[in-house]
Parts: structure tokens; C-alpha cells; sequence
């Protein structure tokens, strides 16, 4: 009999390294307690569809502009996650804001990653190369990732894990964001879904 695992959903919408950095520590041991069971994508075109497709995960698209409203984004999102009995979300560069509605239903149960250090540079409009842009311009000498749970706040959910990083002088918007990505949310990510999941499995 095989031991039980929570049930992991990915959602994405771009390149998915974040999504292969939980496959990675996936097969090496670093995620014991859950397992990624689907993967789902707000674009057909993401690559990150054909990670998935590698390590064999089914991967669903579920595309906001298809949909004539965010109910209906929304509703066939809940029912491939009812379909496939998923416990857990992870946030996965998925660029889609989910409505109350949505997020009430799976209290911390969903976790997203975000590149600063949460209060900073965090909230609305704040995503992808514009937090390090931000970062850069305030002149911080830290920055670093954070992973949270997901509420109705954009980056307003509790805290579950993070990690510094130290800006370099000369520092792009870009460079930065690898190094980010590298030291900091790639190892946050899956120790936080492991932790989640332990946790979830005790409920």
C-alpha cells in the first residue's frame, strides 16, 4: 500500500522554472508528503506546459480570455481541481488574480511565491522584472523571495518562508531576478510546499 500524499496542483502561465524546480526536488526527496497530480495553464503557449508534459504530470489550460467571466474562469478551474481531488495549490508564476470567492474556498491551501521580501515591494501591480525594478530604485542592499498563502490581498496572505538575497552593485532588473530565483525561490518553494503538505496531511 502506498503511503499518502497530499495532492498537488500547479498553476502557470509562462517558462515554469519554478514549476520544474518542484519537479526536481520532487524526485529527489526534498517534496515527500506531496505529490504534483496537475498542472494547470492560463496560456496554451506556456512552456511550462511541455515540463510537465516531460516529467508526465497532466497539464489542463485554462485560458481567462476564453472565458467570458471570471466566474467562469473560475468554475472550470474548480471543477479539474474536484476532478483530480487536489489539496493544495501552488502559485507558480500563474499571472491570473483569483477573486475572494475563489481563495475563501481553499484556506491556506494555496501558496504562491513572490520575488522581494514581503512587505516590500509587494502588492498590486507588483510582478515579475517590475519587483526588481522597484527593488533596484529604492536602492535596497537586500532583497530576497517569499512564499505566503494566498487570501484576497494580492501578497496579503501569512508568511510561510523567506530568504534573503544580497543586491550586487551593477545589478540589472534581470540579473537580479535570476539570482532571486536561483538562491532564493527555488530552494523556499519546495521546502514550503513539503511543509504545507506535512502539515495537511495531519488535518
Amino acid at each position: 500500500m502506498s503511503e499518502r500524499k497530499t495532492k498537488i496542483a500547479v498553476f502557470v502561465s509562462g517558462g515554469g522554472t519554478n514549476l520544474q524546480a518542484l519537479i526536481d526536488k520532487q524526485k529527489s526527496g526534498v517534496i515527500s508528503s506531496g505529490e504534483i497530480k496537475l498542472v494547470i495553464s492560463s496560456s496554451k503557449d506556456a512552456y511550462a506546459i511541455k515540463r510537465a508534459e516531460k516529467a508526465g504530470i497532466p497539464c489542463e489550460v485554462v485560458s481567462r480570455k476564453e472565458c467570458d467571466t471570471q466566474q467562469e474562469f473560475e468554475k472550470k478551474i474548480r471543477s479539474l481541481l474536484d476532478e483530480y481531488g487536489i489539496e493544495l495549490i501552488v502559485l507558480a508564476g500563474f499571472m491570473c488574480i483569483l477573486s475572494e470567492s475563489f481563495t475563501s474556498k481553499y484556506p491556506k491551501r494555496i501558496v504562491n511565491v513572490h520575488p522581494s521580501l514581503i512587505p516590500s515591494f509587494c502588492g498590486k501591480g507588483y510582478y515579475g522584472l517590475k519587483v526588481h525594478e522597484a527593488a533596484l530604485a529604492y536602492g535596497v542592499k537586500v532583497t530576497g523571495a517569499t512564499v505566503h498563502f494566498v487570501n484576497e490581498i494580492p501578497d496579503g496572505g501569512e508568511i510561510i518562508m523567506q530568504k534573503a538575497v544580497e543586491v550586487s552593485d551593477g545589478d540589472t532588473p534581470e540579473t537580479l531576478q535570476k539570482r532571486v530565483m536561483v538562491n532564493a525561490e527555488w530552494i523556499i518553494l519546495p521546502q514550503a510546499v513539503e511543509k504545507v503538505s506535512a502539515q495537511l496531511l495531519e488535518k
